[in-house]
């Protein structure tokens, strides 16, 4: 196998450059945006304190009718009940209003606890380098930059080991169905990409949110398993409800992949969020 891609994704400082841009949105989207940032503001109002776009669509690679909205919602206090309703609700009307998008995500959270010491290599890092500002005064300006270190790689997916018995219960949960499986696939094939990437990514020294290629980065320094994170890229990108695929996440591809990252990175602190 060949070695893995040049390093790129660093400012010329070494540190971790942020991604996406309103700009790069594709015009097939941009209405999809406008509604997202009408639909935040109606729904909380003045407890918004901003917004975010994250994933394919601010990075300009999204595809049409296959890939999903991607949202962060940041409010002046903890989100109640009500509030996780009213993005929910958000999400649905979005995705039934634009056949564009096939689906919408949105994570939730008080920018207390995005700017806590607690986040800062977590969800701090993924707001400052990762999401795109929509509205709202962008909370980035309130947390480091970042290097692609272990201390980040342990912070943001040290937690492997201890999320595979919640995933073993969500896969024994879900219909049995192609329909119900298939997002979980997505997610974890997604999961399992990122952590197989942000594992090596102290070595590469460089950083990327393309599934394909944390994929092959990944694969250079494994090459045992780089067929299995190739697929699991695959799946990450257009999935199929296979209860197979699942099985082999959370008995073989998982474990091996949680183990080696304690060995080489140590566990996260603390409890895993999802």
């Amino acid at each position: 196998m060949s070695g893995p891609p040049v390093p790129h994704g660093l400012d010329a400082e070494g540190f971790i450059a942020r991604e996406g841009s309103l700009a790069r949105v594709q015009d097939a989207f941009r209405p999809v945006v406008a509604a997202a940032r009408a639909g935040l503001t109606e729904a909380f109002g003045a407890r918004l304190h901003s917004g975010y776009l994250y994933g394919s669509v601010p990075r300009g690679t999204a595809r049409v009718g296959r890939s999903d909205l991607d949202l962060l919602v940041a409010l002046r206090t903890e989100p109640t009940d009500a509030d996780r309703t009213a993005v929910a609700d958000l999400g649905t009307a979005l995705d039934r209003r634009f056949p564009q998008i096939d689906g919408v995500g949105t994570l939730l959270y008080s920018r207390a606890r995005l700017l806590s010491e607690a986040e800062r290599y977590d969800l701090g890092w993924f707001l400052a380098c990762l999401c795109t500002p929509l509205l709202g005064d962008d909370i980035a300006g309130g947390l480091p930059r970042y290097r692609p270190g272990s201390l980040l790689a342990r912070e943001t997916n040290g937690d492997l080991a201890r999320l595979l018995p919640r995933w073993r219960e969500r896969i024994a949960g879900a219909a049995d169905t192609e329909q119900a499986r298939r997002p979980l696939v997505r997610f974890m094939s997604r999961h399992l990409v990122r952590t197989g990437f942000t594992l090596v990514m102290p070595r590469w020294n460089g950083w990327t949110s393309e599934l394909d290629e944390m994929a092959e980065v990944f694969g250079a320094y494994h090459p045992r398993r780089a067929a299995q994170m190739r697929v699991a890229a695959r799946y990450g990108r257009e999935p199929v409800g296979d209860a197979a695929i699942l099985r082999g996440y959370v008995d073989d591809l998982g474990p091996w992949l949680a183990a080696e990252y304690a060995r080489v990175h140590g566990e996260k602190s603390g409890s895993p969020a999802s």
